[in-house]
């Protein structure tokens, strides 16, 4: 526990690669979610 500078840098890689990831996987849910919705609606009428 007294690594501490070890521990921040580590902490501050995982956030980075966190949000990018978090990043692709909200486009990835926006595009399958209008893909969805689109398919849904062209099948209702």
């Amino acid at each position: 526990m007294g690594n501490s500078l070890h521990n921040k840098i580590y902490l501050g890689r995982t956030s980075v690669l966190g949000s990018a990831r978090w990043r692709a996987a909200l486009v990835l849910g926006a595009f399958f979610g209008v893909g969805f919705a689109w398919l849904a609606l062209r099948a209702l009428r």
